[in-house]
């Protein structure tokens, strides 16, 4: 069987969605002898990359958001030549715009069943915030045009897969049909508790003995709520001078904001990107705790990963992330405000965080593990596959 995989969201920079794409790849190179792979992304250069049993098409495009170098792919007539030449048994499309059509296009086309990934939950992440500006009518109005296209878009699909059940509940309410429930891994291979190595980064980031080291992963950005952790620190230094390090591995258009707070203290360290999964599981070991302010996370990727470490996550309740928390929340917060995440980081601090970081460790690794993900996956493909071809 060969997948081919089309997705905008991928960029040196980028995160879960690349996260996921590579760890594919790696499982049939080393799980799936009999299968293929094929990937489509935009890039700087128009090129072809060959990895084991996997090709990557870059196709030059360009540059959307500076900071994490996402690039728009506009030229839907290259990627319709590639499929034309690939001939997937099965495409899996990560965009929810233009390319995403295209995809379902050239599926038609070709009489091969498309896949969607709802990787982003783009109506409440991004429509609704902007649409607030306007007034309550004009969001409701937006809003419902949001549902609407989205039903029109994935019902399309030979069926579209979720990270979450409650994100899958959502979409089922707004109509869309065949909807799979998907839940993420870790390479436990990489990501595990180890406590080598932990002194020696907590010592380069100037955190003394005596401070409890927050860490952050992933982009600064409206969607992904960082202010409010920014505001919530700014408070908790105020509250307990000296007492906590931040470390934010990431980067995106609320860099100035960080650089502002940075300036202002002495206990903010900022790693503007982590390309090393190796490294990055060193970092999540060093934490004491990890402060996840996001609220629209369709999974919680970089959260699972910390806790594979050994590192308790602190957040707020409600989002689509809590179903990977693999210790209790009571300590979260329960409304999204920077002073009940302040509460939140102060009342995580008191606890037991080795102990609580140790058992989830323990549960995360029994119940997550990519290898598990795409047994699962390849199951979806091969009975769309198998339904598609009787009609």
């Amino acid at each position: 069987m060969k997948i081919c995989d089309v997705t905008q969201f991928y960029s040196p920079l980028s995160g879960g969605v690349k996260r996921y794409l590579h760890e594919k790849i790696d499982y049939i190179n080393k799980r799936a002898p009999r299968d293929e792979h094929v990937l489509i992304v935009p890039g700087a250069k128009t090129k072809l990359n060959a990895n084991g049993r996997s090709r990557v098409y870059t196709i030059r495009s360009p540059v959307v958001s500076r900071a994490a170098q996402y690039r728009a792919l506009l030229n839907l007539r290259a990627v319709e030549r590639i499929l034309e030449q690939e001939r997937p048994d099965v495409i899996e499309s990560a965009d929810p715009y233009q390319l995403g059509w295209k995809a379902l296009k050239v599926g038609r086309a070709l009489r091969v069943p498309v896949v969607g990934f709802y990787h982003s939950h783009f109506p409440e992440a991004y429509v609704r915030k902007s649409a607030m500006l306007l007034g309550k009518t004009a969001t409701h109005r937006v809003m419902k045009l949001s549902r609407a296209y989205v039903r029109k878009l994935y019902n399309q699909h030979a069926a579209t897969v979720v990270a979450s059940d409650r994100l899958g509940r959502v979409l089922r309410d707004w109509g869309v049909h065949n909807v799979r429930v998907l839940s993420l891994g870790v390479n436990t291979e990489i990501f595990c508790p180890d406590g080598s190595g932990t002194q020696a980064i907590r010592h380069s980031l100037g955190v003394n003995s005596g401070q409890t080291l927050l860490l952050y992963v992933g982009r600064l950005a409206k969607e992904k709520n960082t202010a409010t952790l920014l505001r919530a620190f700014k408070s908790l230094q105020c509250r307990r001078p000296n007492e906590f390090h931040l470390l934010v591995i990431g980067d995106g258009p609320e860099r100035t904001q960080l650089r502002k707070l940075q300036l202002r203290t002495g206990n903010l360290s900022w790693i503007r990107y982590c390309a090393d999964p190796c490294e990055l599981a060193g970092f999540y070991r060093a934490a004491d705790l990890f402060a996840h302010p996001g609220v629209q996370e369709t999974f919680g990727l970089a959260a699972l990963e910390c806790q594979v470490c050994g590192t308790p996550v602190v957040g707020i309740r409600g989002s689509y992330m809590d179903n990977v928390i693999c210790h209790d929340q009571e300590s979260w917060a329960v409304e999204n405000s920077p002073d009940a995440l302040v509460n939140a980081i102060e009342a995580c601090s008191g606890r037991k965080l080795s102990v609580l970081g140790r058992n989830a460790a323990r549960v995360a690794r029994s119940l997550y593990s990519w290898p598990r993900v795409f047994d699962e996956l390849f199951c979806i493909y091969r009975e769309v596959r198998s339904k598609y071809r009787r009609f």
